[in-house]
């Protein structure tokens, strides 16, 4: 559905976006991750047409973003960070207008304003001036003028960015909803809300896609080693010449306790953690050392994003701070 191959893009000096390539098949919910100043809005803002690229290409279902841009947008629809909206009209005069913009007319264009209104749920406001509206609901408008068109593709950048909690879970629900119709790619920096909504992730980090698949495969395949803590009623010798016996740990360090205990850390490379902690049941039992506690933490996406990513340098920071002038300007 859609191919970016060897995209750069770069201010001067500075390499916001850098030889970046990946696909997006059609209907799946996709979430671009990745730190502020990572290059995410600068390479939405060139898949979607809205910025040119220093060298690479974009193809929109076979449609080159650059050369053939018309036929590339119908496919498209698009809400910017910053939702572009006229706050002294009403969603359906502003729905209407880019209805227009975007080539529709007589019944169609009143039949696709009235169903994005309802696929978004703001019927009730239609007739409220967006500016007397929450955030909630122009980010609600700004989705509905996205969809205006039946493009295949939806990309929002950012969509939850300074929402309540109430508001992030009603966009969060109106995004799944979409994903069953629409191929969707959206931004975000907030690991939870990309983990509850997407089926494929993507993970830039320096405008370098360092990760892209789906979120088990990612915890399985990328994750730092989980974590076991036991306490049991021996010494430190004692544990590690049970320990001795397993494969798979690493990192063991022992801490004594009062009463004799002795509370051990270490970190398993094993594929089935559980299988893991079975293991070392086991071999406390055999060994007639009473295990008392044990611990598991597994890793989650969050140390998958930690481990791949860095604090973007002052670079990254400041090409983005471009391209939101570029944007705003």
């Amino acid at each position: 559905m859609i191919q970016v191959e060897h995209l750069t893009k770069c201010y001067g000096d500075v390499m916001a976006v850098r030889d970046l390539s990946f696909e997006i098949d059609e209907g799946h919910v996709y979430g671009f991750l990745g730190p502020n100043g990572a290059g995410k809005s600068t390479t939405m803002n060139i898949m979607t047409g809205c910025l040119s690229a220093t060298s690479g290409r974009v193809l929109i279902d076979g449609h080159d973003i650059f050369e053939e841009p018309k036929e590339a947008k119908r496919l498209m629809g698009y809400l910017p960070e910053q939702p572009p909206l006229y706050l002294g009209e009403s969603p359906v005069e502003y729905l209407t207008f880019v209805g227009r913009a975007k080539g529709l007319k007589g019944e169609e264009l009143k039949h696709q304003v009235t169903d994005v209104m309802a696929q978004t749920k703001i019927e009730h406001v239609a007739h409220r001036r967006i500016g007397d509206l929450s955030k909630g609901y122009r980010q609600r408008v700004g989705i509905a003028q996205a969809l205006l068109g039946n493009p295949k593709v939806i990309i929002l950048d950012e969509p939850t960015v300074g929402l309540d909690p109430i508001q992030i879970i009603e966009i969060r629900d109106l995004i799944r909803e979409l994903g069953r119709t629409h191929t969707v790619i959206f931004s975000s920096h907030i690991l939870s809300e990309v983990q509850a909504i997407c089926d494929r992730i993507l993970i830039i980090a320096h405008g370098k896609l360092v990760a892209f698949d789906c979120p088990e495969n990612l915890e399985r395949d990328l994750l730092t080693q989980n974590q076991i803590t036991l306490t049991t009623q021996a010494g430190p010798d004692e544990v590690q010449e049970v320990l001795d016996r397993l494969d798979h740990l690493s990192d063991i360090t022992f801490q004594a306790k009062e009463g004799g205990y002795t509370q051990t850390h270490f970190h398993t490379s094993h594929p089935k953690p559980y299988e893991m902690t079975r293991q070392l049941f086991w071999a406390f039992a055999e060994s007639d050392v009473p295990l008392l506690e044990m611990t598991l933490k597994k890793a989650s996406l969050e140390d998958v994003f930690l481990e791949l990513t860095e604090t973007a340098p002052a670079q990254e920071d400041e090409a983005e701070e471009m391209d939101e002038e570029v944007e705003e300007a």
